[in-house]
């Protein structure tokens, strides 16, 4: 059981659905990830995070591949499943 309370789609109307869809548009899955859910009591900040991703985990000094390396092995250290 979630301990975060957060919008489910069916239940998303004004900011919080523009911003689920926002989120959609630009995800590689068409979804909105659970983790970036958690913040949907808040879509501004939901909105900057999902930005801030986006280019954490874009080509630069570091490949996608190595960001996602290196964020899967802090998550396991962290025994989380994100």
């Amino acid at each position: 059981m979630a301990r975060i309370a957060w919008v489910e789609d069916a239940d998303a109307t004004g900011p919080v659905a523009e911003a689920f869809a926002r989120i959609r548009e630009t995800s590689q899955s068409g979804t909105v990830a659970d983790i970036l859910r958690t913040m949907s009591l808040r879509p501004d900040f939901m909105l900057a995070i999902d930005a801030a991703s986006r280019m954490h985990f874009s080509d630069g000094a570091l490949s996608r591949a190595h960001h996602e390396m290196i964020a899967s092995y802090v998550a396991a250290l962290n025994r989380c499943h994100y």
